[in-house]
């Protein structure tokens, strides 16, 4: 999912109730993400933030995917922008789709980013 880049006003609201409904949150900074959570009032005891980041994607990539085996919702954030564009989302989002599992990416502030970040993936 799409994340606010300098202002955290930038999210949107289909990313907030997202993750008021996943299992956990794979994520490249978890300080980060747990920021972002917290100035929306969003605390989920149970739901865990897994980082995900360039020295671990594909030891974290197995987590996810093992969680995702399980049923559980996972949702990757990351630090400030869209997924697959400057961050390591682009492994995360490959070793899913590889495992057969659906990817559903959630657009930020700006359609053209999502296209690319869809085109960089190859969904």
């Amino acid at each position: 999912m799409a994340t606010p880049i300098g202002n955290l006003a930038d999210i949107t609201l289909r990313a907030l109730h997202l993750l008021q409904l996943v299992d956990a949150v794979a994520c490249e900074d978890t300080r980060h993400t747990q920021h972002l959570l917290r100035a929306y009032g969003i605390e989920r005891p149970g739901a865990a933030l897994l980082a995900v980041h360039q020295h671990n994607e594909a030891e974290a990539a197995a987590a996810v995917l093992a969680r995702l085996r399980q049923g559980e919702r996972v949702a990757y954030a990351s630090d400030a922008g869209t997924p697959a564009v400057s961050d390591p989302g682009a492994r995360l989002v490959a070793a899913v789709r590889a495992a057969g599992c659906p990817v559903v990416p959630l657009p930020g502030a700006s359609s053209v980013t999502t296209a690319l970040s869809l085109s960089l993936i190859h969904i």
